[in-house]
């Protein structure tokens, strides 16, 4: 089911939700690149991104844009929730949600509301001495290891028996649906008995991939997908885009009609006799499909970056193998957004260049050079530089 005409947020609401979301991107993004300058209050450089990279972006936006919409849900429906993260390594999400609404810093006092606490909090996530990547006992309120993918349904099902007042949002991605645990969990909402427990909302997230693959439930037609949900007792509601102010009115409806759905199931039970055996119920669950990596740039030069981030800097950027040995556009599309490397290309030497050739831009920290025969020769490499 996908709600159309619904427009539950004013322009007010959206512009506090978008905040809060675009906050807590960038303390994900911050979490999992930055080891100094959390405010970008001086020019980016080398030494301030982490050497070895852990974590993952591509899921913490979805993360952080659910996050945002059940602390709504919350205060405008006077609603006790709990929030079950079962995405893998999705731990920057949730640390970044804790220390923006401050229970971190009350159980981890050295890791302050400030502009030191933002260091220490940007500094230790996945390094030495400091916290996992994904979403592990230390993290405050924590009740299921990010890093075991497949349990996440099951765990919020025994968070919601026997805690009648209580919703547990599940999100689901969509690799880990493909999970033996997680495909036979689909089926506990059947023993949920609505007159005692509470009620379980599952989100399933579907971005596309799971890590750089493709994800099954994301590339099945809808209507399959749509029977297979239904068949595990599932009414779903579909929240499908990209486009921040759309996509907030979309999930806001979304989350309004799932409680009204699961205060009237519980209601129904609740007011008639108790019925015997397992559920009947149709539970109500979300399906949000949005981008990988929602919010980031189309395009990043990542490749080159994070090779040059593992090596702690580059002394020499070759163009060969088959990768712009001889296209100047190439070379230079590439060299431009590589400027806080110390990568700078000549216009005149990229262009003119044949055989062997240095095409660096003086007085450039890294020597990119050109060479079309596939290997370097030794000739007319400069002497080695590395920017500070």
């Amino acid at each position: 089911m996908t709600l159309t005409g619904q427009q539950p947020l004013t322009d007010a609401d959206i512009a506090t939700l978008d905040a809060y979301w675009r906050a807590a991107n960038y303390l994900s993004a911050g979490q999992i690149y930055l080891m100094g300058n959390p405010l970008l209050t001086e020019p980016l450089q080398p030494g301030h991104i982490k050497p070895r990279l852990l974590g993952h972006w591509g899921t913490s936006p979805g993360l952080n844009f659910i996050w945002a919409h059940l602390n709504r849900v919350i205060t405008v429906h006077d609603q006790p929730m709990m929030y079950v993260i079962g995405p893998g390594h999705g731990g920057p999400a949730a640390l970044a949600n804790s220390w923006l609404e401050g229970s971190y810093s009350e159980v981890y006092p050295s890791v302050s509301r400030d502009v030191g606490g933002l260091h220490e909090l940007f500094r230790q996530f996945s390094f030495p001495g400091g916290v996992p990547s994904h979403v592990a006992p230390e993290t405050p309120g924590s009740i299921h290891e990010g890093g075991e993918l497949g349990y996440s349904l099951s765990h919020a099902h025994g968070a919601a028996f026997d805690n009648p007042g209580l919703i547990v949002a599940c999100v689901i991605g969509d690799g880990e649906a493909e999970t033996g645990p997680l495909a036979t969990s689909w089926h506990s909402g059947r023993f949920l008995d609505p007159a005692s427990d509470g009620a379980v909302l599952p989100i399933l997230h579907l971005n596309g991939w799971k890590i750089a693959n493709p994800a099954v439930l994301a590339r099945i037609p809808e209507p399959e997908l749509d029977a297979l949900l239904r068949g595990y007792g599932y009414q779903p509601v579909y929240v499908t885009g990209h486009e921040p102010s759309v996509m907030h009115q979309k999930m806001a409806a979304a989350a309004d009609e799932s409680v009204a759905r699961i205060r009237a199931i519980q209601d129904a039970a609740r007011a008639g006799p108790r019925q015997a055996g397992p559920s009947v119920q149709r539970w109500p669950m979300i399906v949000l499909r949005s981008p990988k990596g929602w919010t980031g740039p189309a395009e990043v030069d990542g490749l080159i970056a994070a090779m040059a981030a593992a090596m702690n800097g580059l002394d020499v950027l070759a163009f060969t193998g088959g990768i712009g040995e001889h296209q100047p556009a190439v070379r230079a599309d590439a060299a431009a957004g590589l400027a806080f490397l110390g990568v700078a290309v000549d216009p005149a030497r990229n262009a003119a260049a044949a055989g062997d050739a240095d095409i660096s831009a003086p007085p450039a920290g890294v020597a990119e050079m050109s060479s079309p025969r596939g290997r370097m020769s030794r000739s007319p490499v400069r002497p080695a530089r590395r920017s500070a």
